[in-house]
């Protein structure tokens, strides 16, 4: 990202924040469905292919927002991981959620580093 000025450096760290919470939760469920019974996973799978879609709607709120690509980044590990999801490809979905997490811990980095620099953190 260019120049950054301190109220959009603000801006950016609390939606980059945000968003790796979210996307955090998110991983820790993808993980855990692999592990439900044969007869849970199906309602699990459709649950959490809602949680993942709306955490993409969060992040893409972030992206329109700021204009940070790190932001897209992360909304398109997020598709990838869906679309995983949907095929029952949980392990490589986990990797691609991680991937979304470093975009958004990339962008919350670079926020940080203009607050930092101005005394605000």
């Amino acid at each position: 990202m260019m120049s950054m000025d301190q109220k959009a450096a603000i801006r950016n760290y609390q939606f980059a924040e945000r968003t790796k919470s979210e996307l955090l939760i998110a991983s820790k469920l993808v993980v855990s469905v692999v592990s439900y019974p044969e007869k849970e996973k199906s309602g699990g799978k459709r649950m959490l292919i809602d949680l993942l879609d709306a955490v993409r709607a969060e992040v893409n709120i972030a992206y329109h927002t700021t204009q940070d690509p790190e932001f897209q980044k992360s909304i398109n590990h997020l598709s990838d991981a869906i679309s995983l999801v949907e095929s029952d490809q949980y392990g490589i979905a986990s990797e691609k959620l991680a991937m979304s997490v470093s975009a958004a811990t990339t962008a919350a980095q670079t926020s940080w580093q203009v607050l930092s620099d101005h005394g605000l953190i």
